[in-house]
């Protein structure tokens, strides 16, 4: 009987959750270097492709390359919603509009991120716990909610909804896209704004008609019933 959540439904502008973890659970980013190279893949593939000047005297990269980069570009295909890096694992929070496009995405940054750390560390072999996992998000509080667990997962909960970190606030962890859900001009590979959005908006009908964002994450009270607070990686 296959994993959990392993045979994946893809549909056209479905909104997933997509979550690995390391071989027997064992650390895929080792040092800081580690993390940015993958968070550095996520913004090469969701970036808006650079288009070459023609007037420009000035020719740094060689055409062929610059029509590579382009070829490889999935912003029209993908959108990142949030983003946790933990030690052994990792979550996307993701909007695909085309339904393969979260394929070519995870299938480009998985071999390339696996290729550089085998290569770093002189191992060769398998990295992650099997093909990644991927939830098709279908109710509207479950869309919410995905991006606050997303962003309470380097953070401990308590039963009496206390967070307890050596970093504090979770805006303190650098891995994590919820810093930029506080700031003005977040990078044009991460989209905060169709959550941000019911924020603005919609604030009738949010759990504690929480006025700001990071009033609904930071305020979090554990609900024991909630299918997020109990999801694990199996």
């Amino acid at each position: 009987m296959p994993a959990k959540n392993v045979i994946k439904q893809y549909t056209e502008h479905g909104h997933y959750h997509i979550y690995n973890r390391g071989v027997d659970k064992r650390d895929i980013f080792l040092d800081d270097h580690d993390y940015q190279t993958f968070l550095s893949l996520l913004k090469t593939y969701l970036s808006p492709p650079i288009k070459p000047d023609p007037l420009s005297p000035f020719k740094s990269e060689p055409p062929y390359r610059i029509r590579r980069r382009q070829d490889m570009n999935l912003r029209e295909e993908v959108q990142l919603l949030a983003y946790c890096l933990m030690p052994n694992h990792f979550h996307l929070m993701i909007r695909q509009n085309t339904s393969r496009g979260i394929v070519k995405l995870m299938r480009r940054i998985c071999t390339s991120y696996v290729t550089y750390f085998n290569t770093k560390y002189e191992r060769s072999g398998t990295l992650f716990e099997g093909v990644y996992k991927a939830i098709l998000i279908k109710e509207e509080p479950y869309f919410l909610h995905l991006s606050r667990y997303i962003h309470l997962n380097p953070v401990k909960t308590t039963k009496l909804g206390l967070l307890s970190t050596t970093a504090g606030s979770p805006a303190n962890y650098p891995y994590s896209s919820y810093h930029w859900y506080l700031e003005p001009n977040p990078p044009l590979w991460l989209n905060t704004s169709l959550i941000l959005a019911y924020f603005q908006k919609n604030t009738a009908k949010l759990p504690n008609r929480h006025t700001s964002y990071s009033g609904f994450v930071e305020d979090y009270k554990l609900d024991p019933q909630s299918s997020v607070e109990n999801l694990t990686l199996e």
